[in-house]
């Protein structure tokens, strides 16, 4: 594939900032376990890895703005372009020496999604999609899954942990989901999940309680990919609200029935 210069920059930001998660992991798996020491040392890795990609982007186009998970916003002179990154999304998995988490780069132009690169480094996979010319991953053309009944799919979710509410409205979408679907997992980095849907991996997913950076580069991959992807209530939101169900056509539409139907009682 051939990529732009635009995403060639995307890539190196990210290629990057993974080989500093990547010795920054290799040292978390060996420290003590007591959560201010992992706790703090994860801390470090992703403001370290969010320093990297805040300077490499910023150099390659100077005047964007940034919406970035620990920095937070950062108004550029340039109004129409805005990128938003998420340096270390999985931070959990980090913390406990599981190897999945993902750097995530997205950039939003005008309001909408044009580019997106997410990389894990500890699988050395590298999830890239642009506007009109499709997504892949280490240059292998993505297509969803053509499952089209929720009784033969895989459909992957969020939990809500500690410290998060409407654990009684997910326990609720999750047993309407595990009477209809083959399969539920969940893998702990939504930047990752969606990515795994655009490669065929899994054929639905739904979460809420997200937050722009974990979703926005993950949403061009999948639409890239011949997906569908809409918020709860079936508009294009989920930036803003944080609720997101995805799939191919099909399942997305029996997802989000099935997601926000009663349950009955017995």
């Amino acid at each position: 594939m051939a990529r732009s210069a635009l995403l060639n920059v995307m890539v190196q930001a990210a290629m990057k900032a993974g080989r500093s998660l990547s010795r920054d992991f290799g040292e978390v798996q060996n420290l003590q376990v007591s959560m201010k020491g992992p706790g703090d040392y994860v801390s470090q890795a992703d403001r370290k890895a969010e320093e990297t990609i805040f300077a490499e982007l910023s150099k390659a186009r100077p005047g964007y703005s940034f919406l970035m998970e620990e920095r937070g916003t950062v108004e550029g002179s340039d109004d129409q372009h805005r990128w938003i990154v998420d340096p270390l999304d999985g931070t959990t998995n980090f913390l406990h020496g599981i190897p999945l988490f993902a750097i995530s780069i997205a950039l939003e132009r005008q309001g909408q999604i044009v580019a997106g690169v997410v990389y894990n480094p500890a699988m050395d996979e590298l999830y890239t999609a642009e506007r009109g010319g499709g997504a892949f991953m280490n240059d292998r053309r993505l297509r969803v899954a053509a499952r089209t009944k929720l009784s033969d799919a895989v459909i992957g979710c969020g939990l809500p942990h500690l410290g998060r509410g409407h654990h009684g409205n997910f326990l609720v979408e999750l047993r309407n989901v595990m009477g209809e679907a083959a399969g539920i997992r969940r893998f702990g980095s939504a930047s990752l999940d969606l990515c795994y849907l655009a490669a065929g991996r899994m054929d639905g997913f739904w979460e809420t309680g997200l937050s722009a950076w974990d979703i926005a580069a993950g949403i061009l991959m999948i639409r890239e990919a011949g997906g569908f992807v809409s918020d709860m209530d079936g508009s294009q939101a989920m930036l803003e609200n944080g609720s997101l169900v995805a799939g191919n056509e099909t399942i997305h539409r029996a997802l989000m029935k099935t997601v926000r139907k009663p349950i009955s009682a017995g």
